[in-house]
């Protein structure tokens, strides 16, 4: 089977290698070539995400028969209704679908309407005057997002990244001016977890759960970035995830599927759910409409059912049975230094792939080119997978000392004791549970 993959990220990389396994003749279109994926495709196309007609021409040009979107941009563009109206079957949400991801206040109406379970207060404001007074009358610490794509940097948070509620009102005042729009919601304590999975339309199908390291720095400082590193359990729950917690967020996106079917915007391909588990449960955050980077390198090196197969499953609205691996992972992601902020560029590194793979773990190309020049996004992901947790972040923290340059990244990202301390902060946040081995 000949499939397109659009991206080039690590997420990609992973789901490249998942279809290549699977037994696809893969093709890419990506702004950059990704070395790890130039080694697995017949052929590769040069060209932004998001330019359709682009994508459309390499796609006839291969005649392929199926295609898989990676990022949010393209599925904002409506790639997969371009795709679909030239008779290519794509894996991905069509753009109404995709507003769950790329539309917050449609998400949030949409859970308000359908009464899905773990939604949130929140108001939509384009009146600077009207979201102050709203703000004021709340009187407790509320979250400011921009209602449309951020790349997971665009959220501040009173407590966090905002002082109190005048320097929130200030952000939303800001983002009214800029964008016209903007949501407040309360905030939600507790920790968060990442839940996906694959739906065609009808049938939901869940993914072992995952958890993000956001922050740049250890101990969970610094600027907020696309994700330095996850790792997942080998139960496919979290320590402090217990199983009425994991079958009540799964229920949340189950009633989530449902409602867009309702909606007359059915949702078919990857749904990723980010979750607050809070004292009273866990509360959906936000939605994204693919997977997620780097949870989809936590999932797919565990797949056991052929990644075509769930595809074609997902296409034809026939999705029947998806089973993973029980092994622990652990994703250490190495950025440029100064990143996200002021990240290096257009500098080499050097990796021993040989080296790397001696030491058991997997790797993954991101955001450098073929020449492994950095191009200023989180630039390689090491991938240890195990029977437990400890044994999988030791993998992953022996490959790191192979690949040498201008970089940085978070040696505490699945550590026992980072571990430990999500588990401490939910027993701050006044949640009694015994926590789960992994």
């Amino acid at each position: 089977m000949k499939v397109l993959l659009v991206g080039g990220g690590g997420r990609e990389n992973a789901i490249g290698e998942a279809l290549v396994r699977s037994g696809a003749e893969l093709y890419v279109v990506s702004r950059h070539k990704n070395p790890g994926l130039a080694r697995l495709a017949r052929g590769y196309g040069l060209a932004r995400e998001t330019d359709t007609e682009k994508v459309l021409e390499l796609a006839r040009k291969w005649g392929v028969e199926l295609a898989f979107i990676g990022p949010e941009a393209p599925l904002e563009k409506g790639i997969v209704d371009f795709l679909e109206r030239e008779g290519i079957p794509a894996v991905g949400p069509t753009k109404e679908a995709a507003r769950l991801e790329t539309n917050k206040a449609f998400a949030r109406s949409l859970m308000e309407k359908y009464e899905i379970p773990g939604r949130k207060l929140f108001r939509v404001f384009d009146d600077v005057s009207e979201m102050r007074s709203w703000i004021d009358d709340f009187g407790k610490p509320v979250v400011v997002k921009p209602l449309g794509l951020t790349g997971g940097k665009g959220v501040k948070v009173v407590g966090y990244q905002l002082r109190d509620n005048e320097e929130a009102k200030a952000y939303a005042e800001e983002l009214i001016r800029k964008d016209g729009r903007v949501l407040v919601e309360e905030r939600t304590d507790g920790v968060e977890f990442t839940f996906q999975v694959f739906s065609d339309g009808k049938r939901v199908l869940p993914m072992p759960l995952a958890q993000d390291y956001p922050h740049a720095y250890e101990n969970d400082e610094g600027p907020i970035t696309g994700g330095m590193g996850s790792y997942s359990c080998s139960n496919h729950l979290l320590p402090f995830v217990t199983t009425e917690d994991y079958e009540r967020a799964f229920e949340t996106l189950k009633a989530t599927i449902r409602a867009m079917r309702k909606n007359g915007t059915p949702y078919r391909g990857i749904l990723y759910g980010q979750f607050m588990l809070s004292k009273e449960g866990p509360v959906i955050i936000e939605y994204n409409a693919r997977f997620g980077d780097p949870e989809a390198m936590n999932v797919l090196p565990l797949l056991k059912t052929p990644l075509t197969e769930i595809a074609e499953g997902i296409i034809d609205g026939n999705l029947r049975k998806v089973e993973f691996e029980k092994k622990a992972t652990v994703i250490k992601y190495l950025a440029p230094k100064g990143y996200p902020t002021n990240p290096v560029k257009g500098v080499r590194v050097e990796v021993d792939e040989k080296a790397v793979a001696e030491t058991g773990a997997k790797l993954y190309y991101a955001s450098v080119d073929e020449n492994l020049t950095l191009l200023g996004s989180r630039a390689i992901a090491v991938v240890g997978i195990a029977d437990t947790l400890k044994e999988a972040e030791r993998i992953a923290q022996s490959a790191i000392g192979h690949v040498k340059g201008e970089l940085f990244y978070r040696r505490d990202v699945g550590t026992r004791e980072s571990v430990g301390k999500r588990i401490r902060l939910m027993g701050e946040f006044g949640r009694e549970f015994e926590p789960n081995s992994c």
